[in-house]
């Protein structure tokens, strides 16, 4: 065997070595990326199902605030904490200018 015949077959066997640890490299970025992905997607359920539990709080608190915001509830309130009484006709004075 001549070396000529010796450096072609280095250099052959050094292309499947490289390409083997390509592959490798290859293979293992795959595997990262989807561990990535599921890691990523768990976050992003979590985050979901928050969104959804925040939506549910919002809407309970506009119900609470349209039951307090309604006249009747306004007036009843003023009453209890405040000592207001509604102004009878007499109580009224109307200022002209």
């Amino acid at each position: 065997m001549s070396i000529a015949d010796m450096i072609l077959r280095i250099r052959n066997h050094s292309v499947v070595y490289i390409l083997i640890a390509l592959i490798l490299m290859s293979s293992i970025a795959v595997i990262y990326t989807k561990h990535s992905t599921r890691t990523e997607f768990v976050v992003l359920q979590k985050l979901e199902k928050q969104r959804d539990q925040l939506n549910e709080e919002w809407g309970r608190l506009l119900l609470e605030e349209s039951t307090w915001a309604q006249p009747g509830q306004i007036e009843k309130q003023a009453s209890l904490r405040l000592n207001m009484i509604v102004p009878s006709a007499d109580m009224l004075v109307v200022v002209k200018q």
